[in-house]
C-alpha cells in the first residue's frame, strides 16, 4: 500500500499525525505500507529569512489567549504520542522550502522518513532554525547523508520549483490542510486523527 503523506515540518499536528500513523500501522501489522512524503507549505509566501515566532502567532491567531489555548492543546496531544513540545525554544517561523528539498533529496537514499522525524524534533524540541542551510546540512549528516554532496545540493536551486509545484498540486487535488494521508491514491484522511481511525481507513484501503 502506498501512503502519500502531505505535511509541513513546522506543523505541530503533522508531527503528532506522523506518530499516530505509525501507531496505526503497528495495529495493522499485516499491511505493508510505503510512505511518500509530499510537500505542503502552510506559509508559501514566507520570506527566506523567516518571521519572528511571536509576531507570526499573533498574526495568525489574533490574541495571546488564543495562542496559549492552542499551544496548551498541542502540548496535551503531544504527550499522548510521547512528544515533548518545547515551544519556548522556538524563536522563528522559517520558510520550509529548503526543508522539503532536504526530504526529497534524502528520499533518493531511502532516508526520507528519518529526515522528517529529525526535522520535527529539531524544530519542536530543540528550537533549531530549519530554514537555515547550515542547520539542514547538519541534520542531513546526522542521519547518514554524505555532507559534501548534500551541501552541493542545498547550495543550488535544484528542486525549489519542484517543491512549489508539489505544493500547488496538493491544493489542486483538494488538500487544504495537513497532515493529510492519501492511501493508494483513492482514500484520504485529513487531520491528526486517532490511530484507531487511521487503522480503519487502512482496512478500507486494503479491502
Amino acid at each position: 500500500m502506498k501512503i502519500d503523506v502531505f505535511f509541513d515540518p513546522i506543523c505541530p499536528w503533522c508531527f503528532i499525525g506522523k506518530r499516530r500513523l505509525q501507531r496505526a500501522l503497528g495495529l495493522r501489522a499485516t499491511i505493508s505500507a510505503s510512505l511518500v512524503w509530499r510537500p505542503f507549505m502552510l506559509n508559501p509566501e514566507m520570506p527566506p529569512a523567516g518571521m519572528d515566532r511571536n509576531a507570526y502567532l499573533m498574526h495568525k491567531f489574533g490574541t495571546e489567549q488564543r495562542v496559549r489555548r492552542l499551544l496548551g492543546a498541542l502540548e496535551e496531544a503531544g504527550q499522548s504520542e510521547e512528544i515533548s513540545f518545547r515551544f519556548d525554544r522556538i524563536n522563528l517561523t522559517p520558510s520550509t522550502v529548503n526543508a522539503h528539498r532536504l526530504v526529497h533529496y534524502a528520499d533518493e537514499f531511502g532516508l526520507a522518513e528519518s529526515v522528517v522525524e529529525r526535522l520535527f524534533c529539531a524544530y519542536f524540541q530543540e528550537g533549531r532554525n530549519i530554514g537555515e542551510l547550515d542547520e539542514l546540512s547538519a541534520l542531513g549528516r546526522s542521519i547518514g547523508l554524505d555532507g559534501g554532496a548534500l551541501d552541493e545540493y542545498l547550495d543550488s536551486s535544484t528542486d525549489i520549483s519542484w517543491v512549489r509545484e508539489q505544493n500547488s498540486r496538493a491544493h489542486r487535488i483538494g488538500v487544504n490542510g495537513v497532515p493529510c494521508f492519501l492511501l493508494d491514491g483513492e482514500l484520504a484522511l485529513q487531520g491528526a486523527q486517532p490511530p484507531e481511525i487511521i487503522a480503519r481507513l487502512l482496512d478500507a484501503a486494503a479491502a
